[in-house]
């Protein structure tokens, strides 16, 4: 690979914004509830993430309404749109969306509703494409909704066990979008995904902070309240420093 693949963080406040800083990300992708597969940040979070990004690296907010699949009503698209122009009217660079059809293809109709809420902003589409009923007929969807960039573990629980389809993701989209590798990305991993020919890689670097109220106040809580992720500085300094020393090489 002639160009070092950019690197964008997972941040869920402010700090995990001045880590990607400091590691030479390109960008950050703002959201909340990360354990919940990361729902849309409040806008207090996002400008003060925008605030610490200090021009330095962009801030693109996942905009997702709730947990679980990515079928939506008109109501909760509707929404996603006013969360999406709320963030850019906050600062934010771009947005991260998906919204699925009955046939688990991206809903053309939702997505162009979003894409115009967007306007000129950064425009992407987070991992929803995992759930695809076909990933790679999936690209060409996105190349013609005008959509940027696509987050993929190549439809498995990981990046790489998902190596094999994130290459036949990258052959397909040919250049026209970018296909972004994500989802349990370590260190040790790096190498191994990035000879899928990634041109960018997406991690959390995270760490859960221990603590265990006894008292549960939801399902997501079944240890207690208490317990949170936050990212880990040392485990994103060392996912940084594994992608810039990548040699090169590919599986496709």
């Amino acid at each position: 690979m002639s160009a070092v693949p950019a690197l964008e963080l997972i941040a869920q406040d402010a700090a995990a914004v001045q880590v990607a800083v400091e590691i030479g990300a390109a960008r950050v992708e703002l959201c909340q509830a990360l354990a919940l597969g990361g729902l849309t940040p409040s806008i207090a979070t996002l400008e003060h993430a925008v605030a610490a990004a200090a021009g330095a690296v962009e801030v693109h907010a996942l905009i997702r309404v709730r947990p679980g699949g990515f079928r939506y009503s008109a109501d909760e698209v509707g929404v996603m749109a006013d969360d999406v122009r709320a963030a850019i009217a906050a600062g934010a660079s771009g947005v991260v969306v998906g919204c699925l059809d009955e046939d688990a293809r991206f809903d053309r109709d939702q997505m162009r509703r979003l894409r115009d809420a967007a306007g000129e902003a950064g425009f992407a589409a987070h991992r929803a494409i995992d759930l695809a009923a076909d990933p790679l007929a999936a690209i060409d969807d996105l190349v013609s909704l005008g959509v940027d960039r696509v987050l993929t573990s190549g439809g498995a629980s990981t990046a790489l066990e998902g190596a094999a389809t994130l290459a036949a993701m990258v052959a397909r989209a040919g250049g026209r979008i970018d296909v972004m590798a994500g989802g349990g990305v370590t260190a040790a991993a790096v190498d191994g995904i990035l000879r899928t020919g990634v041109p960018a890689i997406h991690f959390s670097a995270k760490r859960t902070v221990p603590g265990d109220s006894g008292v549960s106040m939801g399902s997501a809580e079944t240890g207690g309240v208490g317990s949170y992720d936050t990212v880990d500085a040392d485990l994103a300094r060392g996912i940084a420093a594994a992608v810039r020393a990548y040699g090169g090489g590919s599986v496709r």
